[in-house]
């Protein structure tokens, strides 16, 4: 437990950052699994639509420093793969 005034409000901001992170972190989880199930159906409309959805979130995930700049870019590489590779299947 916090002693001093200083290390309590470090420990209210600690666990409201967390709080806020978790609900970004899953939102952007939400866009990528969506994105990745319109890769993998049929609407190219769709797919395209989330894929933009996906690649937002991630930049502005790595804006914030929610997650490394370097893991967007991974994660953006592979869905744009999945989605090629989807088109020229389909």
């Amino acid at each position: 437990m916090p002693n001093t005034a200083n290390a309590k409000k470090a420990l209210r901001k600690s666990l409201k950052r967390r709080a806020e992170n978790r609900t970004k972190r899953s939102t952007l989880r939400t866009s990528l699994k969506k994105a990745r199930l319109a890769i993998a159906g049929d609407d190219a409309e769709a797919t395209e639509a989330q894929f933009r959805l996906a690649v937002k979130k991630l930049d502005q995930s790595a804006a914030k420093g929610l997650i490394h700049k370097n893991k967007a870019a991974r994660l953006k590489s592979r869905l744009a793969a999945a989605k090629k590779k989807s088109a020229a299947a389909g």
